[in-house]
This record gives C-alpha cells, structure tokens and sequence, in this order.
C-alpha cells in the first residue's frame, strides 16, 4: 500500500489518508452563506483525510470577491455546522480557511459599511469580477489604522471560535496568494513605517500576532497557516529577502506551536519555483506537520512523503471534477477534466455534478 494511502496523525486527529483537498474559491455562497449545494460538494469529496475548505472571511470586510462565504455571523456559522456534519459523517476531518481578501477587493462585492483595507495605501495591478458591474479595477486600499489592525485581529479570533462552534477540526490561516496577511510579509504592499513594517521582523508580525491569538483562543492543534514563498499572484512576486522572512517566519511559528504549515508552489501554474532550501529550511525550523502542495501527482507525492520533506500533500484542481480522487488514484482510473468556464460561476453545474467513477 502506498504511504499516501495510509493513516496519519495531524496533531491530535487521525486521518484515514495522507490525501489533503487544498482549499479552492468557488463562489456558490450566495449572500456570503453556505448552503446546502456547498455542503454537498464537500461532502462528496471527503474521501480526503483532511479537507480544508474555500477561503472563508473572518470579516465583512474580508469578502473581496463575489459569493465568496464567510464565518463571521450567527447565520454563517450555523449554515457551516452543515457542512462539517456531512464530511465527519464520511470520516474525514475538516479545517475552515480564514482568509481575508485585504486590498484584493472591491467596493460592489462588499456589504453595506465595509471597506478595501490593506497594511499601506498601495493599489495591486489588476481587474476583478463583480456581480453589479462585471470587471472592475482593484480600488487603492485604505491603510489600516492601529486600532484597524486591532480590531481586524480580534475578527479572525471570533471567526475561528465560530469555526469551533460550527464543528470545524480547525482554522487555517490564509497568509498566502496575496491576500491580506501576506500583503504585511511583501515589501511591495507593505510600507508602513511604524512597528508592522520595514525590517523582516516587522513585515512578520501581525502574522504572528494573529496566530498567536488564533492558537490561545481555539488551541494550537486547531491552529494552521498556508504560506507561498516565491509567488506570484495578486500582484505580488519573489522579493530579495523571501528566504529570510519564511524561515525565520517558520520559527516563529513552530514557537508558537500550531499544529501545521501548508506551503504551495504555483510554479505549475506559471509562478517562480520555491527555492528548495527554502522548503528545506522551513522543515527544519517547524517541528508540526507539513503539508505541501501544487501541481503534485501520485508518483511525487510519494516521493516527497518517503523522503520525509512532506508529511501530507495537497491536491487542488484533480479535485474538482473527481470528488472520488482517492480511490481513482488508488485503482488508476483515468481523472476526468474540470471545465474552466463553471469554476466560479453560480449553482451546481461544473461544481456538484461530476460523476463518481463507479
């Protein structure tokens, strides 16, 4: 049996495989709340160990994108308890992925009194959909204020108690792919001069701060992060210092002591490689688990977890039009191709309508 098959601990958790389903945007959360259709999707796909879900804001000014759900309301958090109901009742586990969009949002996709905020008042190149008007330029966000950051901070607290309170196994922060956590770690997105920007240590530490208020509030074995060194998406890119600020990120992350790291390499999709001695250092430096993901098929999973540079693997896109990928993988059945036309686009055509194999 191949060790990707095979059972797995994260933390205090057994996990029936070392399969991860990454976490994927797809927009079916009309109002900002789940409903019934998500539930299915997740559902159909927990023949993953781990499921981490779609980027879920902790803030109503974390819902950049359109139909993108939140976890911040009575209304959300009960609708999510749906979910992790059904995959638990298929015997996987769940993590909820907070992520705020940051300066990655527009003025139409947000509700009634929320704003595009970001650590400085810097616009990120680049168009985004809107429900209201169709595409529409980044607006320049407004730089966040110490008691914005304050606050923003105390959201991802309460959402990730919600998470809890919903039957999630777990939050992972969303520090990756250019939204708000990562547009602190980016010299490019980040120039404030107070103690949140500049030096490599300032740049991380509102990461820090929210993983460290995250991990008392819910506990560190229900705490996580996704971090992407070297990527390029939201109009941010590989800056001089990246192999410096991840690993002694990575540090202050295994001080705090959650539960797992999960890196991605977009070079599958057109982004710079990640520099192995990146990977390499970041191993070293955090003592959890490690999840690493992008582009990776059954031969380089099993490569990566035999050598011990990965302890679980993630897969995206494979996904979408598999939800039976498990066991397609475990009996070499062809994957079925996903259409590109229905990823974010409303109802259950292109989302809960693929077919099992069987």
């Amino acid at each position: 049996m191949k060790s990707l098959f095979s059972e797995a601990k994260l933390g205090n958790l057994s996990l029936k495989n070392k399969v991860v389903m990454a976490p994927m945007t797809r927009s079916r959360s009309l109002g900002n709340v789940p409903g019934d259709l998500v539930a299915t999707y997740y559902e159909q796909r927990a023949e993953a160990g781990l499921i981490i879900t779609e980027g879920t804001s902790p803030s109503p000014n974390g819902l950049g994108y359109a139909r993108i759900p939140g976890i911040f309301s009575e209304e959300q958090t009960k609708a999510w308890k749906k979910v992790t109901d059904k995959v638990h009742a298929k015997g996987s586990k769940i993590f909820v992925q907070l992520m705020h969009t940051g300066r990655i949002g527009h003025e139409l996709n947000l509700p009634k009194g929320a704003k595009v905020l970001g650590p400085s008042a810097i616009l990120a190149k680049g168009q985004m959909w809107t429900d209201a008007d169709g595409m529409k330029d980044h607006p320049t966000p407004q730089e966040m204020s110490k008691s914005e950051l304050k606050s923003t901070l105390e959201e991802f607290v309460n959402a990730s108690k919600n998470a809890v309170q919903a039957g999630f196994d777990g939050v992972e922060l969303h520090a990756a792919n250019g939204y708000l956590l990562e547009q602190f770690l980016h010299p490019s997105s980040n120039q404030r001069t107070d103690e949140y920007g500049g030096s490599i240590e300032n740049r991380i530490r509102f990461v820090v701060e929210v993983a460290s208020a995250v991990s008392v509030a819910i506990g560190k074995e229900k705490t996580a992060i996704r971090l992407s060194p070297y990527g390029a998406f939201n109009d941010l890119f590989p800056f001089p210092e990246t192999h410096d600020e991840y690993s002694l990120l990575a540090e202050k992350l295994n001080e705090i002591g959650i539960v797992y790291i999960h890196l991605v390499d977009h070079s599958s999709m057109g982004a710079p490689t990640v520099e192995p001695e990146t990977v390499q250092n970041i191993r070293k430096a955090f003592k959890g688990t490690l999840i690493l993901s992008g582009g990776y098929d059954v031969e380089r999973a099993e490569k990566d977890l035999s050598s011990g540079l990965a302890d679980l693997v993630a897969f995206g896109k494979p996904f979408l039009a598999n939800p039976d990928l498990v066991t397609r993988f475990q009996k070499n059945i062809p994957l079925v191709s996903f259409d590109e036309t229905t990823l974010y686009t409303p109802g259950e055509k292109g989302y809960s309508d693929y077919a099992f194999a069987s």
